[in-house]
C-alpha cells in the first residue's frame, strides 16, 4: 500500500496552468510561445491525474515514435524526480512505458505512424481516459486524429471523465487545429483552450528572456511564435507548399551528400545543416542549431557530426572563423562564393526543391514555418524574403553551393550566370 502524497505543485508550475488540473472539459488545447513551460506542466497533470483517479491510464501521443523518448518520456520521469515519487513508478524503454506500481496504471508511449494500432490498445489496470498529445502542430491528419479520440470510450467507474490534451508551437494559422479548439464560429464543444508565454515560466535564466526580447525586434515574424504565442503567418510564406516534418531513415536515401555552416553567437544561432539530394528532393536529416557557441566547441560538435567526412560550406562573411575551425582539423569547411544579389538568387534556386525535414532537424522546419518575403508600404508582398529568420535555410543554401551556382570548372558563377541558372530553371 502506498502513504499519502501530499502533491506540491506550486513552486513548479505557474498559476496560468492551474486550470489543468481542475478542468473536466473533453478537451484542453495550450498553444504557447517557446519556453513557455507548458510540456513541464503537461506532464504535471499527467502524474497528477494518474494518482488522483485509480481508474486513469494515459496514452502519450507524437506524430513520430523516435521523437518520444527524448522529450515526453524524459519530461515526465524529470516530474515524477521531482516529486520525489521514483520508488513508486517502473520505467521501461522498450516498449516505452511507465509504470505506477501501487496500482499497475500505465503511461503509455506511440506515434502516429499507425493509427489503428492505437485503437487497440488496452489497459492491463483501469482505463485508458486520457490522451496528450505533445507537439500536436506535428500531426499530419485530423482524419486519423478523430479515428484515435472515437476509439477513446465506455463507461467509467465513479463518474469519471475522458479528456484529451494537446500541447504545441501554433507555426500556421492554417492547421485545423486552430478552426477545431480556438475559432469560436468552428470549435468542438466542451473545450479548454488557451496561450502561455515565457512570462508563465520562472525557471528561465535572464539571458534566454533578453534573447526572446531581443527577437521582438530583429525577427518579429518568428517573435509572432516563438514570443507571443500567436498563430504563425500562412501567407507569403517563400517555401509554401515546398516543405514538411516527415520520419525517415537516412540511410536508406541514396543520392548527394550535403553540409552547409551558417555563423551566429549571441542572438543569432550557429547552424550546421546535413542532407541528401536525390534528384528534386532534399531530405534534410541532421545538424545543430545554437547561440552562443564558441569557436572550440563549435569544432568539437562539428567533428561529432560527421564534419570532418565530406566539404562542408560555410557562410564567406567569416574568414577568420573558418580558418580557425581550419586550424583545429576541419579543413574541409570552406567558404562560398558571394556576390551581387548572390543570397537572393540562392533562395530562389532552392525553391526547385522539395524539402523532406526529419523531426531531429525540426529547426529548419521552424525558419521554413515563418520565413516570409519583405511587403512594400501598400502591403505588397516583394521579390525579397525578409533577413534574420533564416540561419539554418542558409546554411542549407550554401550547402547547396556546388549544385547550383558553380562552373564546372569548380570556379563560382559571375552575376550574369548567376542571374541565367536562375532562368534556367523557370523560376525568374
Amino acid at each position: 500500500m502506498m502513504t499519502n502524497v501530499k502533491l506540491q505543485f506550486h513552486n513548479e508550475v505557474d498559476k496560468a496552468y492551474y486550470k489543468l488540473f481542475y478542468s473536466t472539459d473533453k478537451f484542453i488545447a495550450l498553444k504557447g510561445a517557446r519556453a513557455s513551460g507548458k510540456s513541464m506542466a503537461a506532464a504535471f497533470k499527467v502524474i497528477y491525474d494518474l494518482l488522483r483517479f485509480p481508474y486513469c491510464n494515459w496514452l502519450v501521443i507524437r506524430q513520430f515514435q523516435t521523437t518520444q523518448r527524448n522529450s515526453s518520456y524524459n519530461t515526465i520521469k524529470e516530474v515524477i524526480s521531482i516529486l520525489g515519487l521514483g520508488q513508486f513508478f517502473k520505467s521501461n524503454v522498450s516498449p516505452l512505458e511507465i509504470t505506477f506500481l501501487p496500482t499497475g496504471q500505465k503511461i503509455y508511449f506511440r506515434g502516429m505512424d499507425d493509427p489503428l494500432k492505437l485503437t487497440s490498445i488496452k489497459a492491463e489496470h483501469g482505463f485508458i481516459c486520457r490522451t496528450w498529445w505533445e507537439e500536436a502542430y506535428e500531426l499530419k491528419s485530423l482524419d486519423a486524429f478523430n479515428t484515435v479520440i472515437e476509439s477513446i470510450r465506455g463507461l467509467l467507474p465513479d463518474n469519471g471523465y475522458y479528456q484529451h490534451l494537446l500541447t504545441f508551437n501554433p507555426w500556421s494559422e492554417q492547421h485545423w487545429l486552430k478552426s477545431e479548439f480556438f475559432d469560436d464560429e468552428t470549435r468542438r464543444k466542451s473545450v479548454l483552450s488557451f496561450t502561455t508565454t515565457y512570462h508563465n515560466n520562472h525557471h528561465l535564466n535572464q539571458g534566454f528572456i533578453d534573447d526572446m526580447e531581443e527577437m521582438k525586434i530583429r525577427n518579429p515574424n518568428r517573435a509572432r511564435v516563438a514570443v507571443y504565442g500567436d498563430w504563425g503567418i500562412a501567407e507569403g510564406l517563400v517555401f509554401d507548399g515546398l516543405f514538411d516534418l516527415e520520419d525517415f531513415e537516412p540511410s536508406e536515401i541514396v543520392g548527394r551528400q550535403i553540409m552547409g555552416l551558417d555563423f551566429g553567437f549571441t542572438h543569432d544561432p550557429t547552424a550546421f545543416v546535413k542532407a541528401t539530394v536525390k534528384d528534386n528532393d532534399i531530405y534534410v536529416y541532421g545538424g545543430f542549431y545554437h547561440t552562443g557557441m564558441l569557436n572550440e566547441p563549435m569544432a568539437h560538435k562539428l567533428a561529432q557530426n560527421g564534419a570532418m567526412l565530406g566539404r562542408v560550406y560555410a557562410d564567406s562573411a567569416e574568414p577568420r572563423t573558418i580558418a580557425e575551425l581550419q586550424t583545429r582539423g576541419l579543413r574541409n569547411v570552406i567558404p562560398v562564393g558571394k556576390g551581387k544579389d548572390s543570397n537572393q538568387q540562392r533562395i530562389e534556386f532552392m525553391k526547385n526543391y522539395r524539402y523532406h525535414i526529419h523531426p531531429s532537424a525540426t529547426y529548419l522546419f521552424e525558419e521554413m514555418s515563418t520565413f516570409t518575403y519583405q511587403k512594400d508600404k501598400f502591403g505588397k508582398f516583394l521579390n525579397k524574403p525578409e533577413d534574420g529568420n533564416d540561419h539554418a535555410i542558409q546554411a542549407l543554401g550554401y550547402a547547396l553551393e556546388p549544385i547550383i551556382f558553380t562552373n564546372k570548372d569548380g570556379s563560382y558563377m559571375n552575376f550574369q550566370q548567376r542571374v541565367q541558372a536562375v532562368k534556367d530553371i523557370g523560376l525568374r
